[in-house]
């Protein structure tokens, strides 16, 4: 029998304003510096706090033409609300910074696309076919790699520049063009081809034309490491057979990551936190790198007084709205930093005192099993707060530049019984699959049992799963000749 009933349930929604905190915390201090920027451009009545005051009546009746110029779409149904008395006195809010330490500034290169793009202009091409050429180049990877099928790409030139390309066409450019541009393998369509266009640019020996044959014939053989049929199918000892897998090693299995892999190299990590050692004491601190202080424009204020003050003030409730709503904009954003800061340094403090005998001595050994939970309890914030700050933001420290998030990891347990941290059997276990016999690689059940003799009471499975988080294939594909 169906039946109606009332339930009451608590339930907690974040403020639009909270929200955007949440966002502002997110932010690493590169992106975090180009938010203020943005602000700062965008909203008036915020300066920095080195910026002169600008008093006179001249400048004032400047500023109220442009303001006279935005203000037409402000609904007017809400000037009581702007119009109120208890926020009309003076406001200035200086925020003081006190953990400004500088770096070195990113430096860009050009993209990997304006690479191709630069090496694609010089071949001769009439202007339709170099217009589709250029955006064949858009669809190719980070990888160096066109994944897409071939149907799409002529779909969405056919969109975009109301041009009927066929697939032939298409195919033509890509082999006759895209796929001669440096690095050698670019524009590829998958793995096999990718090798292949390499190996092709390779002056002719034994080792090639077999590698050739190997990669044309036999690919899945050579991917699953099946050398016995290999060796069987080509005809040829184990020690030629090495030769020719040691050829095909060589090759660049991701030719875009040349290029894009050197441009990063030229980047700095800028860390978001810095930690030192002081006379066996951790010293924290926020790197605010060219963030600015800011402050309300007291220009705005005054002229908020002014036409406040003004004997006829319906006359300029549209400006006074304006006005208001650029102040409160300016002095939540001055409000919403300094939260930041004061939520970003709780968080990674709280961090660093339970990773203390790590911080102090560098060993991975001496991180403890830690989990979102327990720095959220620790400080009274969010698991999702907690969250924000280790996924997206690093710590420069005597040992290296590390991502917060490598310091989290789970508990496990030892015959002794004590509580040690996932970290350390990754450790272990990375040990154990660096000096194992390359010719019988250990299985994760061996290495499971060797773990086991050490102490440490883990699973095949959990290994398993710690051997693929670490990006190690299984034994199989660890095998050589």
């Amino acid at each position: 029998m169906l039946k109606q009933q009332l339930l009451q349930k608590g339930q907690h929604k974040l403020s639009p304003q909270q929200i955007r905190l949440m966002k502002l915390v997110q932010l690493s201090t590169l992106d975090f510096e180009q938010r203020v920027q943005q602000e700062l451009e965008e909203n008036p009545a915020l300066e920095e706090e080195n910026c002169l005051d600008l008093e006179e009546d001249s400048d004032i009746e400047n500023q109220t033409d442009l303001i006279e110029d935005q203000n037409q779409s402000i609904d007017m149904s809400e000037i009581d609300e702007y119009l109120s008395d208890d926020e009309m006195e003076d406001f200035q809010i200086n925020y003081q910074n006190h953990y400004i330490k500088k770096y070195i500034p990113i430096i860009y290169g050009i993209s990997f696309q304006e690479y191709l793009k630069n090496q694609l202009h010089t071949f001769r091409l009439n202007e339709k076919d170099l217009l589709i050429a250029d955006f064949i180049l858009g669809n190719i990877d980070d990888d160096g790699y066109i994944r897409r099928k071939i149907t799409s790409i002529a779909d969405d030139i056919f969109l975009r520049f109301g041009i009927s390309v066929s697939i032939e066409k298409i195919e033509k450019l890509i082999v006759n063009y895209i796929q001669k541009l440096e690095p050698i393998g670019i524009g590829s369509r998958d793995l096999r081809e990718c090798l292949l266009i390499q190996l092709d640019k390779k002056n002719f020996s034994q080792e090639v034309s077999f590698s050739k044959k190997i990669i044309r014939d036999h690919f899945e053989s050579f991917v699953k490491k099946h050398y016995h049929k290999l060796q069987k199918k080509l005809g040829i000892t184990k020690k030629d057979l090495k030769k020719v897998i040691d050829q095909i090693k060589k090759l660049n299995p991701k030719p875009g990551k040349i290029y894009s892999d050197n441009t990063k190299n030229m980047d700095h990590i800028i860390p978001d936190f810095n930690i030192y050692v002081s006379d066996d004491k951790l010293e924290l601190s926020l790197n605010q790198r060219n963030i600015p202080e800011l402050k309300v424009s007291s220009l705005y204020l005054d002229m908020l007084k002014s036409y406040k003050s003004e004997k006829n003030v319906k006359k300029n409730e549209k400006t006074i709205v304006f006005l208001k709503q650029k102040i409160d904009s300016a002095k939540w954003f001055v409000d919403a930093i300094k939260q930041r800061q004061n939520t970003l340094m709780l968080t990674m403090n709280a961090i660093m005192n339970y990773q203390k005998e790590y911080f102090l001595t560098g060993d991975p050994i001496k991180i403890k099993p830690m989990i979102l939970k327990n720095i959220s309890q620790k400080i009274g914030v969010g698991i999702s707060t907690v969250s924000r700050v280790a996924n997206s933001k690093y710590v420069n420290t005597p040992y290296g530049t590390f991502l917060i998030k490598s310091f989290f990891s789970e508990k496990m347990i030892n015959r002794e019984g004590k509580e040690i941290s996932s970290i350390e059997i990754k450790k272990l276990l990375g040990e154990s699959i660096d000096k194992e016999n390359k010719k019988k690689p250990l299985t994760d059940e061996k290495l499971s049992k060797m773990l086991r003799k050490k102490g440490y009471l883990i699973a095949r499975r959990t290994i398993a799963k710690y051997r693929d988080q670490m990006h190690i294939p299984v034994s199989r594909m660890r095998k050589n000749l």
